[in-house]
């Protein structure tokens, strides 16, 4: 599904509240698309809320255009024109019984200051009517949204207790939008933090990848190390006793992986969370952070990858040329370049070795990355069996080629033959230990493999 056109999504989303309206319901937009529009921001998507049940909303907009997506909790998808995309419609309702510490057991339907009382934070309590153009305001959110403070509805206890994962979005909006959370509600999630990992692993992960790429990771980070949330969330990143490891954020001075990820130019889930973790793990306990977060395998190769390669441009143009090459045709490079010029700005210097890098990548592809000269159909021609030897003659091979010692398929296929001779990429089948090593191979290289 394509997604929605800005303008046709709210013209959607104004003649939804106002068909109910018709119908004589009370319907208003309601939570996030409220606050974002307060805030002079494009909503993402309209939220709608009514006095009418589940089955009147059906009945208004016909089972072929509607969803009975979440039936239960009074909330009907309905389905816009092209450009549209859809519309959460969802009865004033009242909750409690939150035995997971995410999903309410009882559910009753209400009116709308009860239903604005159930949400998480004032800024997002907010109902807005666009067919007389008036905002509905029950827990004080306008305030708030001038004042700039993330503040729990009610008791903070309470909003945390029915929801864990709340304590994950105060930080993510507040950090989001630049604003303050509110006293009681920071301290409520310093008493609560070690009950978010209740959150399901996948919850936890789409809440600090929507930090880690927002506009504010670092102040995100520090945020999590000032809740104690971080010590649930990524323990990683703080300070333990038999570490011999400060944590990330220190009150005399931020240290170098966080003023880097607060660096970042449009920073990836992967490059941001690498960055993060590259001086506290090694390579394969960031593989276990994204295996903790059971993140997809393409996210956790690439996080993998770059912390692999961390520092690998640093001295780009006196590296190899086969070296280097390898990483620059390699998918995850322009994320390893944000970080190179990251560091690099951090450190207050020019980034002499990402310019080098950019200038290597503007090459025609049949410079940058020319077809192999040989392949594995050409050694089997010429009589060896395959096996390991395939791969790590086809690898030297691969590395002189790119260093400009061979040029064509003929000196390829003689490199290959001394190789094989003199036994320095090994040999598949047994080989007479008084071979002669020929004097004019080519010196070895070192590859990565």
């Amino acid at each position: 599904m394509s997604s929605p056109v800005p303008d046709i999504q709210r013209r959607f989303a104004h003649e939804v509240v106002e068909r109910l309206h018709g119908a004589g319901f009370e319907a208003y937009w309601a939570g996030g698309c409220v606050r974002d529009r307060l805030l002079g921001r494009e909503p993402h998507d309209f939220d709608v809320a009514t006095s009418a049940t589940p089955t009147q909303v059906r009945d208004l907009f016909g089972r072929r255009r509607t969803l009975a997506v979440g039936m239960a909790f009074g909330v009907i998808v309905v389905l816009g024109p092209e450009g549209a995309g859809q519309i959460e419609v969802a009865t004033f309702r009242s909750e409690w019984g939150y035995d997971d510490g995410r999903h309410p057991s009882h559910v009753a339907f209400s009116s709308a200051q009860e239903d604005a009382q159930r949400r998480d934070f004032t800024i997002n309590g907010l109902f807005y009517d666009p067919v007389d153009d008036r905002v509905i305001d029950f827990v004080g959110g306008q305030e708030d949204l001038r004042a700039g403070i993330v503040r729990a509805i009610g008791l903070p206890d309470d909003r945390f207790a029915e929801d864990k994962l709340r304590m994950l979005r105060a930080v993510r909006f507040a950090t989001g939008f630049g604003f303050a959370l509110d006293r009681a509600t920071r301290e409520a999630i310093r008493r609560m933090a070690h009950q978010v990992t209740v959150v399901s692993p996948e919850r936890i992960a789409d809440e600090m990848e929507r930090m880690l790429v927002g506009p504010d990771p670092a102040g995100a980070v520090r945020l999590l190390l000032e809740t104690g949330l971080a010590a649930e969330v990524l323990p990683e990143i703080t300070e333990r006793p038999d570490s011999g490891k400060t944590p990330l954020a220190r009150e005399e001075g931020t240290p170098e992986a966080l003023a880097v990820v607060g660096r970042l130019s449009d920073p990836t889930f992967p490059l941001a969370l690498a960055v993060l973790l590259a001086d506290r793990v090694s390579v394969e306990g960031v593989r276990r952070v994204c295996r903790r977060w059971r993140l997809s395998n393409q996210t956790t190769d690439r996080a993998e990858w770059l912390a692999a390669q961390r520092g690998a441009l640093r001295e780009a143009p006196a590296t190899r040329w086969s070296a280097l090459q390898k990483i620059l045709v390699s998918p995850g490079v322009e994320e390893l370049l944000r970080w190179a010029e990251a560091e690099a700005a951090v450190e207050g210097r020019e980034a002499a070795e990402v310019d080098f890098c950019r200038r290597r990548l503007a090459w025609p592809p049949e410079q940058l990355d020319p077809p192999p000269l040989v392949t594995g159909d050409d050694l089997v021609a010429r009589g060896l069996a395959p096996g390991p030897l395939f791969g790590r003659l086809l690898s030297r091979l691969r590395d002189a080629q790119l260093d400009g010692l061979i040029a064509t398929k003929e000196e390829a296929l003689a490199m290959a033959d001394r190789l094989r001779t003199s036994g320095e990429v090994g040999d598949d089948s047994p080989r007479n230990d008084d071979s002669p090593r020929s004097d004019d191979s080519p010196r070895r290289h070192g590859d990565a493999e």
